[in-house]
């Protein structure tokens, strides 16, 4: 057991709920290898406490912390800096306080890219098709633009929240990036594309009998195309599995999760970080 000072410096995580979270495990076992004076802990915060939360954490030191649902669009107002990945993404997930302020960024991107960077494709040829039309799609719109690819197209069944979805980029530099197209075209989509995301939650523990794609239209999915799903439990997904059948690879939503949460230790400790160690510890936990 580590030894909890009054020296310790406090670094957390905050949701509601936010008792599942995975990331004590992650960040709690890079600071043991690292030898640091840190601790982090899960912090439960009610929306209606939010901002309350966000004033007891100044008071009492918190370097800085993670957030996840249901905060990552509410806490904006409360910074007093907003990076450009949170200004485009529409949330913050890295918290952090310096100069007097809490600033804010969104480490999802970073993470969603880390496995796509490190294949060395050429992005500028790739049309992605993403699956859903959420918070999740609007970091992998940012993290494709930044990889280069020349167009998004992001597939929903809800035509309103499409059009919603494609006009809150308007006021962007990724305005001319973003299509729209409804659920009936996936299937001309799909056999068209080289990177494939899934961001809606269909297919997630219990609910692992169910994909988002119908096997028959992933019939149609390239060879040498990635299918990539947000998703980390189970592994791989019914998705990924009906992919990896048409030969295509296959990444799921672990190192996304692993990279985001190493993005973030590093801003706070401004150092680098344990990657594989942060790993070792997700799988352990996931396995457990």
């Amino acid at each position: 057991m580590r030894s909890i000072q009054g020296t310790t410096k406090l670094l957390g995580v905050i949701g509601a709920p936010v008792e599942h979270s995975l990331s004590p495990a992650m960040h709690n076992a890079a600071l043991a290898h690292l030898g640091l004076d840190y601790v982090y802990v899960p912090f439960p915060v009610r929306p209606v406490d939010l901002e309350r939360a966000i004033a007891g954490f100044e008071a009492v030191g918190v370097v800085g912390f993670s957030i996840t649902i249901p905060h990552k669009q509410a806490i904006l107002p409360l910074l007093s800096q907003v990076w450009p990945a949170a200004q485009l993404v529409g949330a913050a997930n890295t918290v952090w306080y310096n100069d007097g302020g809490w600033s804010g960024t969104n480490t999802d991107v970073e993470g969603f890219i880390a496995p796509l960077k490190a294949l060395q494709r050429d992005w500028s040829q790739v049309v992605p098709v993403v699956l859903g039309n959420g918070g999740a799609a609007r970091a992998v719109v940012v993290g494709c633009a930044e990889l280069g690819c020349p167009e998004v197209c992001v597939v929903g069944r809800d035509r309103d929240r499409l059009d919603k979805f494609k006009q809150s980029w308007r006021d962007t530099p990724l305005h001319g990036l973003v299509s729209v197209r409804s659920w009936d075209e996936l299937s001309g989509l799909v056999s068209a594309t080289d990177l494939l995301v899934n961001t809606t939650p269909v297919g997630m523990f219990p609910h692992v009998s169910q994909s988002p794609v119908e096997e028959s239209v992933l019939e149609g999915l390239k060879a040498d195309a990635i299918a990539y799903d947000l998703i980390y439990t189970p592994r791989p997904t019914l998705f990924l599995k009906l992919a990896q059948q048409r030969g295509a690879m296959i990444i799921d939503g672990t190192e996304m999760l692993v990279q985001q949460g190493a993005a973030a230790l590093q801003i706070w400790l401004q150092q680098p970080v344990p990657v594989d160690v942060m790993r070792q510890a997700l799988l352990e936990k996931l396995a457990a």
